[in-house]
């Protein structure tokens, strides 16, 4: 997604500045990764994810080559090599290599059934599994995870999240809105077997279940792993580019070396790495306007906002919602209702926002935190929304 991001801005901004060539691994055109939990849900189609097909391609005047990842990088004679052998120059190289699903390192991850949530593959061995499985485990409780149990579910699986901590969405959620969305969630029929270590996944060659360090087990004829991804920098590594948890870069996402730059989430900036879209997608433009040489403003990382995309479940959260010194909360609780607000507040600014029921403030109390808006004046208004607030 920030690829094409930056491949659109690009062209808009300096449309005869380069031939471009564009290489992946997947066999498709650019789609949207954000969609492959309702496309999983069976809410949208292939038609919906897909966003530039091949022929979008074909239209721009732009080289694809799918399912032919670069696995070379030469910086002396400033060119790559494919898989399949294809080398190509560049003047500029754009590296968006984004990330890794993390596998459980425990005996029998590697069996068949097992699987990660990542791409449009992964969807496609998740719907012909649901025709022929009946017992889904989904191994942790973060936003990939529940989306995963989520449209397992409605394809009729019996479906149980297991999560190693207390309480579901920990870097997104506190404890209150976690234990409501787990409420609505059971409701609908998922089970949850929480603060449980897996040590090891049963089967010869296929999985039967889930095995845990407290000796108990489940039954499992599929079992998605959704617990983290880690940026995918070896080949950023193996050219000699400086890497730390990801690829180096700096306010213009450029990296060390002057004619390669690099954006989403491979990259790591000012000791930041990157997971959600939006900030992918504002790198895209900076690293656009400086490829074009109209560049004027450098990226800086928005506060990180994230939102559960299952179907009647509303749940937002954003900033950081951690106590400290000088830290309070704001907060209005209607039980009743199911809702849930919790604002976190320091020196007359909101630095957190944790929201479950009711988000249709969601993007005014997100531009609050960006701005920096001091809030002494309608703070006593604040979590009845904007509306009442102005």
């Amino acid at each position: 997604m920030a690829a094409i991001r930056a491949v659109e801005e690009l062209r808009g901004l300096a449309p005869q500045a380069y031939d471009i060539t564009v290489f992946g691994a997947e066999p498709h055109g650019s789609y949207n990764r954000v969609l492959l939990s309702p496309l999983l849900a069976g809410e949208k189609r292939i038609e919906d994810v897909v966003t530039h097909p091949p022929e979008w391609y074909v239209e721009q005047g732009i080289m694809l080559h799918r399912s032919d990842p670069v696995d070379h990088i030469d910086r002396v004679r400033r060119s790559v090599r494919s898989r399949q052998g294809v080398v190509a120059p560049y003047d500029r190289l754009l590296i968006a290599t984004g990330s890794l699903p993390i596998l459980l390192p425990v005996p029998g991850c590697h069996l068949q059934g097992v699987i990660t949530f990542r791409d449009l593959q992964d969807v496609d061995t998740m719907l012909v599994a649901s025709r022929a499985r009946r017992h889904a485990v989904v191994i942790g409780g973060g936003i990939l995870g529940l989306e995963a149990a989520s449209g397992l579910l409605q394809r009729g699986l019996d479906v149980t999240v297991v999560h190693i901590h207390r309480h579901l969405m920990e870097r997104e959620l506190d404890d209150q809105a976690a234990e409501l969305l787990r409420g609505e969630l059971e409701r609908r029929g998922l089970k949850f077997k929480m603060a449980a270590q897996t040590s090891h996944l049963c089967g010869k060659t296929h999985v039967s279940g889930v095995g845990f360090t407290d000796g108990s087990e489940l039954p499992a004829d599929l079992v998605v792993v959704a617990v983290g991804v880690r940026p995918n920098i070896e080949l950023a590594r193996a050219a000699g580019l400086p890497c730390d948890r990801g690829l180096l870069v700096d306010d213009t996402m450029m990296t060390y070396d002057p004619s390669i730059y690099a954006i989403g989430e491979c990259v790591q900036h000012r000791g930041k790495t990157f997971g959600l879209v939006a900030p992918l997608l504002e790198q895209a433009r900076v690293c656009a306007t400086y490829l074009a040489e109209r560049g004027t403003r450098a990226y800086r990382a928005s506060p990180p906002s994230t939102q559960l995309k299952v179907s009647g479940v509303q749940v937002f959260s954003a900033g950081n919602h951690g106590a400290g010194p000088g830290v309070e909360s704001l907060v209005l609780r209607d039980p009743k209702r199911g809702i849930y607000k919790r604002l976190v507040i320091s020196e007359d600014r909101i630095r957190g926002a944790v929201l479950y029921g009711d988000i249709r403030d969601s993007g005014w109390y997100l531009s609050l935190m960006k701005e920096g808006r001091n809030i002494r004046t309608f703070r006593h208004e604040l979590l009845f929304g904007e509306l009442q607030s102005q």
